[in-house]
């Protein structure tokens, strides 16, 4: 932590496993993939699946970017820290604004999905009305999640070693179960692999017909495959972090490809009636697939492991939230940031970090109650700005590679991760996919920002409002306020000077003095000494 001109106070205890299971549970093929599935397959049926080796392809060259970039940088809140190092401060302080905004509003989202499983276990979880009313599923959905998150909470205040540990068991749990579930839906399937290449009539009606409803459809695989970069993000309790990182960055993209490509290969070609409306509906979906074919017992089973992915991503999604926080903080980059990096001299976390996050986690989810239309809205805006946080990575890191000052010359340390004669193909087709990808997420569809009524012209371009706001707000609040107090707090501080690899970005500094990488906009701080 020297060479990057901070002291460690957090708990290096993590290993390989338990960094591979960070980056699992964050994607969680589980939980993403049963809790969209509805939603594509309403858009476009069957054919939606081929979004899925689609985003992984796109996905893959950013990861590829972010392990060269955890073979370097190993350290708390992943985007900012590498944007710090690549390009000017307010690109590192949005990168950091952004991706902590997406991550607090899409731990609300994850700790959802247990009202699309849980009243299914058993009805006494629908603790609000019986479902047939109006509110009763969102406002139910609510309690389930504001529970949910005040046990992460917990969790995460404790201490890493608490929450890894749970999250590991319960990655495992999901992995195997993930397996099981594909070989009982293999041995079920009752049509051929023709049904994903008919359209069945999706996309009539529709400007672009197919690849019109298709785009769309396409969200449901691009809301799950990111995060990722949480094992970088945990880097500083990771042990060995500049080889374990990059590894698991690509082995938790890889492996979430695999699995849940294969899920939703087996699920569309094992269910009994394609045409049935509860295949697309939301109090359906893939659950109804796996309750029909496997039935009773062994169905609830694979519920029940549905419910226990739900819980390590909130948790996963939860502990990168805070980091994130607690990088920003330790800079001086946010209100409070004194009492935000505060870590436990015990537990060794940060505790401050951990509840606030929590409590601003559930705020957006009281929208949820009278008006879902609109936090639907919200959960589509967090998956944007992810997009957007990585492209203010990968668009400086590609022209650092044209400026040749990227990858840095040999400064004395070994990168844990590179891509050589790669990486500007990879680089380039990472940045391509990233505005493709932010483009048609936050193209104003009703079906996405204003599918249930009242139909307003306002809710319909929430998205681009909500996000222009944002980052528009966050540039303001940064330039004219946050630039003039930013520096190193004297207590993460290192208490040597940095190593000279590391930059003006991470020289030794306090609060009275601001870090010249972050105030001075515009320059660079991979230029090696």
């Amino acid at each position: 932590m020297d060479e990057f001109g901070y002291t460690q106070t957090l708990d290096r205890s993590i290993g390989k496993f338990a960094s591979f299971a960070a980056g699992v549970s964050y994607i969680s093929i589980l939980t993403g993939v049963f809790q969209l599935f509805y939603f594509g397959f309403s858009m476009a049926g069957p054919a939606y699946a081929w979004s899925w080796p689609i985003v992984f392809a796109g996905q893959l060259m950013v990861a590829l970017c972010f392990a060269e970039l955890a073979g370097r940088y190993p350290v708390a809140g992943s985007v900012y820290n590498w944007a710090k190092r690549l390009a000017s401060g307010t690109t590192a302080w949005l990168a950091g604004w952004l991706l902590m905004l997406s991550s607090i509003m899409a731990l609300g989202a994850v700790a959802l999905a247990l009202q699309l499983t849980l009243p299914q276990l058993w009805s006494g979880f629908q603790f609000v009305g019986d479902g047939t009313g109006p509110y009763d599923f969102a406002m139910n959905g609510v309690v389930l999640a504001t529970i949910m998150i005040t046990i992460s909470t917990l969790i995460n205040a404790f201490g890493v070693k608490l929450m890894t540990r749970i999250n590991s068991i319960g990655v495992f749990v999901e992995l195997i179960a993930a397996v099981l579930l594909i070989l009982a839906l293999g041995w079920h399937v009752v049509r051929g692999p023709e049904v994903f290449f008919d359209t069945a009539g999706f996309g009539e009606g529709n400007d672009l017909g197919f690849f019109g409803v298709f785009l769309i459809g396409a969200m449901a695989s691009g809301y799950v495959m990111y995060g990722f970069d949480t094992a970088s993000s945990l880097g500083e309790e990771t042990k060995d972090p500049k080889r374990t990182a990059p590894k698991a960055i690509l082995r938790a993209v890889t492996a979430s490809f695999v699995l849940g490509g294969l899920i939703l290969l087996f699920g569309i070609l094992a269910a009994p009636d394609l045409t049935d409306p509860k295949v697309g509906s939301a109090d359906g979906g893939l659950q109804h697939i796996v309750l029909s074919v496997l039935g009773g017992p062994f169905g609830k089973a694979f519920l029940l492991c549905i419910v226990v992915a739900v819980v390590v991503c909130t948790l996963a999604v939860h502990a990168a939230a805070i980091r994130m926080v607690f990088a920003m903080a330790r800079d001086n980059n946010l209100p409070f940031s004194r009492q935000l990096s505060k870590v436990d001299p015990v537990r060794r976390t940060p505790t401050v970090a951990a509840i606030v996050v929590g409590v601003l986690a559930v705020v957006p989810l009281l929208i949820n109650v009278m008006q879902p239309a609109i936090f639907t809205i919200l959960s589509s805006i967090s998956i944007v700005l992810i997009y957007l946080s990585y492209l203010l990575v990968t668009v400086p890191m590609l022209r650092n590679r044209f400026l040749k000052k990227w990858p840095l010359a040999h400064d004395g340390s070994e990168p844990g991760f590179s891509m050589g004669k790669w990486g500007v193909p990879v680089n380039i087709l990472a940045v391509l996919w990233g505005g493709a990808m932010t483009l048609n997420l936050i193209w104003p569809r009703p079906e996405i920002y204003n599918s249930v009524p009242p139909f307003e012209w306002y809710l319909q371009w929430g998205g681009v409002m909500f996000v222009a706001a944002v980052v528009i707000g966050g540039t303001l609040l940064y330039r004219l306020k946050i630039q003039h107090q930013t520096g190193v707090l004297a207590e993460h501080a290192a208490a040597v000077a940095a190593h000279p690899s590391s930059g003006p970005a991470q020289h030794h500094a306090t609060h009275e003095a601001p870090q010249d990488a972050l105030a001075a906009d515009g320059a660079l701080a991979t230029e090696p000494a």
